[in-house]
């Protein structure tokens, strides 16, 4: 039998094999409704979904975590067997992570409350002139301070949207789908807050990742998994495509 033949049969082996207990997935993401939201203390969500369906196609079991997306991104770039959604998948990232695919997609833009008729914006340069709050670690972070803006960093997007609420910042960035699922989570009404401007730097979409020394058999399992997912129905419902 020749190398080839062995290292073939080897990742078959690994492939199809039990994985051992230690091999228990770490799952961790960010509070994003609808795509990561908590439901009777549970980690859900359209994404977390999309995710657990892979999981459960590549036979593999997962401890769903949320966190500030600081702190999840940490978790993911130095425990080997960690996951992290939706993360965007940008230079900077390329190689901290193994990409498994697309589990969500953004549109995302500046957000206020609907009765403040006193913010205008047509362009970015119109809002620079109002303050923004932004959560920490997250792509619209870098993309505005790329930009050149100034803002103030939270943990985590619900806490954006409580500075929001209480006229402490101006502006918030959002997707305008999940605006009305935000004001259900602040129990506030249907129509509390308004989208005013697509950003377009921050159309992007948000990826199932692994962290880089996650073992390649696992990988594989997953991307597997993924390409039989992505072909189904609930995929394309949360992808739009």
């Amino acid at each position: 039998m020749t190398n080839a033949v062995v290292g073939r049969l080897l990742l078959f082996i690994l492939l199809n094999s039990p994985l051992p207990l230690w091999a228990k997935l770490q799952v961790v993401t960010e509070l994003s409704p609808p795509n990561q939201t908590i439901e009777n203390h549970q980690v859900a969500g359209s994404s977390t979904d999309l995710v657990k369906a892979i999981l459960k196609a590549a036979e593999l079991e997962g401890q769903f975590s949320i966190y500030p997306w600081a702190r999840a991104f940490k978790l993911a770039q130095h425990d080997k067997h960690t996951l992290i959604y939706s993360i965007a998948k940008t230079p900077a990232r390329e190689d901290s992570f193994h990409w498994i695919g697309p589990v969500a997609v953004f549109h995302l833009g500046f957000v206020t409350n609907r009765y403040r008729e006193d913010i205008k914006i047509q362009s970015l340069e119109d809002a620079r002139q109002y303050k923004i709050a932004v959560q920490r670690g997250d792509i619209a972070e870098g993309t505005l301070k790329a930009l050149g803006f100034n803002f103030v960093q939270t943990s985590d997007i619900e806490k954006s949207y409580e500075l929001l609420v209480t006229n402490r910042v101006d502006l918030v960035i959002d997707d305008p789908r999940y605006i009305k699922t935000m004001a259900s989570e602040l129990n506030l009404p249907a129509d509390h807050f308004t989208f005013l401007y697509d950003v377009e730097a921050l159309s992007v979409k948000g990826y199932l990742a692994t962290n880089n020394q996650l073992p390649l058999a696992i990988v594989e399992r997953l991307r597997n998994a993924f390409t039989k997912i992505s072909k189904t129905e609930a995929y394309r419902r949360v992808l739009e495509l």
